[in-house]
């Protein structure tokens, strides 16, 4: 058979064809060593397989001291106490403008040693200043920060001491509309040293076991009271499950009613919907939705999640990474209450069918205005890897490009060689670091280092920011949902924390306008239920709106170079 009947060598029609391929323009270059970024997750694995080394660990940006440039947060692990060899601890990098960064860990008093998994940022007390949470194996913890640099371990003033899990994702979100954020924690199985099961998979040598080798364990939701402490409200709003094996959480207002919904993707179950009913209950609506199986009616092991108006319906839609062979879910909301998933149906199956992926996330890294998924990928072991028939624990990332919500392409490839490169991916998360307008990528390992990749977009599509505060509303303005109408098209983002898997992205929102300069029109739905409408804003700038004050600043974007050529080979 003949492939390219009119080319006289195979060779020059397969480069024919490479350059007949639309070309994204994106350009990840790794920046970790140049931004002072030094660090190596610990397992704390010494031989036993304990469950917990596979799983973690997450990461998180922040501007925790107000300046107006993105911190980096890096969850570690720790060594086990009867097995210790070192001492390990969170790390946070201090932005010093430009995506330069410098480890004040030590100054800020988060050098404390925890089994940690993932973390969740939000302004709890409404003082302007970004908290931090951090979900572990064990006892979690909240640092309060202080406003000088500092942060203040406040886990037992907060009433939060003693609650001790195998706990994975978190997030903040005002579920009751009181203008305070709450706190959502994920627990996944009732795991400890002393419980520790022997699995095995050739039946000789100990390997890590599965989750179903142990019971599940009920996630929390945490009220709070505005008084700096919180109370478990989860059998009051209806979360209690304790067959759930949670590791990823995400925000969604799936049925355009106001409220902020809950999604949950569980490992080895049934993926929960919490429909908010309003008056601080939820209503589980997974199964009757069409989001808690696979399309055959199974249960699928749910790690990471995200959920973004991908089509720009107006309706967001969600995406759970899943085990190798399994592929992602991507569950299309139809609008009417009820979701597809079109991973099968798609170039989206194929794509991640061979891949075991962790942290998952929609962003618009060509600023093109149509969400493009990024997804971390890594096996459990070596063992588990080449028992599944796969090419081992480390594998590259997908970064899947929306070509206007109706056909899908990884370009992790041509994003560069340090990119695409095999990891052993768990936690991802995207911020402007640079504040050139564009979303730049930072990605851990499970142990291993954490890699920060900066966007050196090679096109001239150009987007805009907006930094959002809340007045009646949480001070973060978490659950407030912004629509931008460009060029006969409707954007949409809702602010929130959780997502991906373990980890948080910053708060502002990028929107990309393509080739547009400015957009038409913005709408702000606060989470009070205010909206604020704009018209005819320039694109190249950050726009800084608060609640009932309109815009009050606006910063220009720092100009990226303009590329020599946005088309032909690399």
């Amino acid at each position: 058979m003949t492939l390219y009947p009119r080319c006289p060598a195979l060779l020059v029609c397969v480069a024919a064809a490479a350059l007949a391929q639309p070309r994204s323009g994106v350009r990840l270059t790794d920046v970790t060593k140049e931004a002072g970024l030094a660090f190596v997750h610990n397992t704390g694995a010494f031989g036993a397989m304990y469950l917990p080394e596979t799983m973690g660990a997450g990461c998180a940006f922040l501007d925790y001291n107000g300046d107006g440039w993105m911190d980096i947060l890096l969850v570690n692990g720790m060594d086990w106490p009867a097995h210790k060899k070192q001492r390990t601890t969170p790390k946070l990098y201090r932005n010093k403008g430009g995506g330069a960064f410098v480890d004040v860990t030590h100054a800020s008093g988060l050098d404390v040693e925890i089994y940690g998994m993932g973390a969740a940022i939000g302004d709890y007390d409404n003082d302007g200043l970004p908290d931090i949470f951090i979900s572990a194996v064990g006892q979690n913890r909240l640092f309060r920060n202080k406003g000088d640099g500092r942060f203040e371990d406040v886990t037992r003033a907060a009433g939060l001491i003693g609650r001790e899990s195998f706990s994975a994702a978190a997030l903040w979100f005002d579920y009751d509309s009181d203008g305070r954020l709450d706190l959502f924690v994920a627990n996944y199985v009732r795991w400890t040293p002393e419980s520790d099961i022997f699995c095995t998979i050739d039946g000789r040598r100990k390997s890590y076991c599965t989750p179903e080798a142990y019971r599940g364990e009920t996630s929390w939701l945490f009220r709070n009271k505005g008084d700096g402490t919180f109370e478990d409200v989860t059998v009051k709003a209806n979360l209690f499950d304790s067959t759930s094996k949670a590791l990823g959480a995400a925000l969604l207002d799936f049925d355009a009613d106001g409220l902020i919904d809950l999604f949950v993707a569980n490992d080895t179950q049934p993926n929960k919907l919490y429909r908010n009913l309003g008056k601080g209950r939820f209503q589980e609506v997974a199964v009757a939705s069409g989001i808690a199986f696979s399309e055959d009616g199974k249960a699928r092991a749910g790690m990471g999640t995200d959920a973004a108006d991908f089509d720009l319906s107006g309706a967001p839609s969600v995406a759970v990474t899943n085990f190798n062979n399994e592929m992602l879910a991507f569950f299309r909301n139809t609008g009417d209450g009820s979701f597809k998933d079109i991973a099968p149906t798609t170039a989206l199956g194929p794509i991640t069918r061979g891949s075991l992926g962790f942290g998952c996330l929609f962003l618009d890294v060509d600023l093109d205005g149509w969400p493009d998924l990024l997804v971390a990928n890594g096996h459990i072991d070596e063992v588990q890897g080449a028992h599944h028939g796969d090419s081992g624990r480390a594998q590259s990332p997908h970064l899947v490009w929306n070509r206007g919500g109706r056909s899908f392409l990884d370009i992790a490839a041509e994003a560069g060689r340090a990119f695409v490169a095999p990891k052993v991916g768990r936690g991802v998360a995207v911020a402007d670091i640079d504040l050139d307008g564009d979303l730049d990528i930072l990605i851990t390992e499970n142990g291993g280092p954490a890699h920060l990749f900066r966007n050196d977009l090679q096109s001239d599509n150009r987007g805009i920011r907006f930094e959002l505060r809340g007045t009646v509303s949480n001070r973060d303005a978490i659950g407030a949902l912004v629509r931008v109408e460009v060029g006969g098209r409707k954007l949409s983002q809702l602010v929130k924390t959780g997502s991906s898997y373990l980890s948080q992205s910053e708060l502002p929102l990028t929107f990309g306008l393509g080739h547009n300069n400015r957009a038409d029109r913005v709408t702000i739905r606060w989470p009070s239920g205010r909206v604020e409408e704009f018209s005819n804003l320039a694109a190249g700038q950050t726009y800084r709106c608060v609640e009932g004050a309109g815009i009050r600043e606006r910063i220009p974007l720092a100009s990226r170079p303009r590329p020599a050529s946005t088309n032909g080979p690399r």
